[in-house]
């Protein structure tokens, strides 16, 4: 299971990378949400390996609060970039 922990780490570098390199807003808050994705279900893997819920309740919080709000967020600069 470790591996798997280390190769979903892994993983995470690639939106890093991405939000890194690139200048377009609409890019960077996918990329965002890529990583916000991704560490959540790590929190998640993390519970079950130690068999304690409190943690994997703060993985489902952050899976599902976390990308409504950057979703929100995305809103609010499109139109902010419109006027």
């Amino acid at each position: 299971m470790n591996w798997v922990l280390i190769g979903m780490i892994l993983a995470l570098l690639i939106p890093i990378y991405e939000a890194w390199q690139d200048e377009n807003i609409w890019q960077k808050m996918l990329a965002f949400a890529s990583i916000a994705t991704k560490t959540s279900i790590m929190i998640l893997i993390v519970s079950v390996l130690r068999d304690d819920w409190m943690i994997g309740v703060v993985g489902v919080l952050i899976l599902s609060v976390g990308n409504a709000a950057l979703m929100l967020l995305a809103h609010v600069l499109r139109r902010v970039n419109e006027i």
